[in-house]
């Protein structure tokens, strides 16, 4: 059964609580790393200016803290294979669907690959209603 590394854990205790549940229960059925939770200013600036990221400080989702964003990738990780990054989506949407409705109470789930401009295939999100 996969598992995270230290390095994955320790990037998921950034996020919020419901998505550490979240990819906890991913992990179990697929394997996956994080690549990121929350971010710095200085990371955030420096995602800006490389064009991985769009918005600038403090306005991402991985700015708050608990972040309420995490980027997680197929482990190993190949960036070129987009469908195993839409194999783990529907991974993660599927587990979404089987929380309990009180931990997603209040929260739906949006996953970066699905947007119409950048298409951020790591990227999952939690938001208000």
């Amino acid at each position: 059964m996969p598992k995270f590394s230290q390095r994955s854990l320790e990037r998921l205790q950034t996020c919020h609580p419901l998505l550490q549940l979240l990819m906890l229960r991913v992990v179990k059925k697929y394997d996956i790393t994080v690549l990121c939770g929350h971010r710095t200013q200085g990371e955030q600036d420096a995602a800006y200016a490389k064009g991985t990221s769009k918005l600038r400080w403090p306005m991402s989702h991985h700015n708050v803290l608990p972040a309420t964003a995490v980027d997680v990738a197929p482990w190993p990780l190949s960036w070129n294979d987009i469908s195993r990054f839409k194999e783990m989506s529907d991974v993660v949407l599927e587990e979404w669907l089987n929380l309990d409705d009180e931990d997603t109470e209040g929260w739906k789930l949006e996953w970066g690959g699905s947007w119409a401009g950048l298409r951020d295939f790591p990227h999952f999100q939690i938001l208000k209603r």
